[in-house]
């Protein structure tokens, strides 16, 4: 198996909203993201799979390494090296994929967020640096698509923590911060036992508009220029977005069920974005 078919795999394998977004993009393009999203997936899986603190933590320590090694074209795991192939074609920065992994250590150590700040340097970390990465092998050429990425990285990873309560509730993990839960009425015992209160209800709620200022935002920030470049991020913030829509349909019951869509919508969310952009790109030549 070559290290591209490893990542490929390993993004296929995900059922990840991602993977149906990558399916539009050239070649060369395609393989680069999935390499990084494989990259993504093989720290987090070091937080969320191993029981273990300690070997968790000597598990990213060894990614950092790898990072190192691949940046020296010196890799030894299949992601490494398909990041590697990709390098001389993109720019991207080695300190990115460090940020990445100074992310998935807070999950490590920091199970509860005090306020929103905080918990904004963690979305920080895990979605908007790989949104600039993203951006970078997409390709644009102003810089105010990179402020497009970052803010669609938040909305992203807002939407992930209004979706996964019950999921990060049974590893011990609360991402609403605590000013705010004291605000809304709701205890971590509320959460931790997996209770559906209206609370809760008015919390994720609120949440949930923040999230979509996000998505405002960062639309509001992409330059015409770049839209057709950055299809593939307009195709995840479509999927997300509908995502995010749907658990507000059912009320924010994420205790009592985890809302996602049919792969079969997912694919055609896709497609009528990706239609919508080359419509879009060829009005405009």
């Amino acid at each position: 198996m070559t290290p591209q078919q490893y990542c490929r795999d390993k993004a296929a394998k995900s059922g990840s909203s991602f993977y149906y977004s990558f399916l539009f993009l050239p070649a060369k393009k395609r393989d680069a993201i999935m390499a990084l999203y494989a990259f993504c997936r093989e720290v987090d899986d070091a937080v969320d799979e191993i029981s273990d603190p300690l070997v968790a933590a000597q598990t990213l320590a060894w990614w950092r390494q790898e990072v190192a090694n691949t940046f020296f074209d010196q890799a030894t795991h299949p992601v490494g090296k398909a990041l590697a192939d990709i390098l001389q074609d993109f720019d991207l920065h080695e300190e990115y994929f460090h940020e990445i992994i100074d992310g998935m250590e807070m999950d490590l150590t920091q199970h509860r967020y005090p306020s929103y700040k905080n918990l904004a340097l963690y979305c920080h970390r895990v979605a908007s640096v790989v949104g600039l990465l993203s951006a970078q092998i997409f390709g644009y050429s102003d810089r105010n698509t990179l402020k497009f990425a970052e803010k669609l990285g938040l909305a992203f990873q807002l939407t992930n923590i209004i979706r996964d309560v019950r999921e990060d509730a049974g590893r011990g993990r609360i991402y609403l911060p605590l000013d705010e839960m004291q605000q809304f009425g709701v205890t971590e015992q509320t959460i931790l036992s997996l209770q559906q209160t209206s609370e809760l209800t008015k919390i994720l709620e609120f949440q949930a508009k923040r999230a979509e200022g996000f998505y405002q935002e960062a639309m509001q920030l992409l330059p015409n220029q770049d839209r057709y470049h950055q299809c593939t991020a307009l195709i995840m913030a479509e999927i997300y977005r509908t995502t995010l829509q749907e658990i507000a349909v059912d009320n924010f019951q994420v205790m009592k069920q985890r809302v996602s869509l049919t792969p079969i919508r997912k694919l055609w969310l896709a497609w009528r974005t990706f239609r919508r952009e080359k419509k879009l790109a060829k009005n405009h030549k």
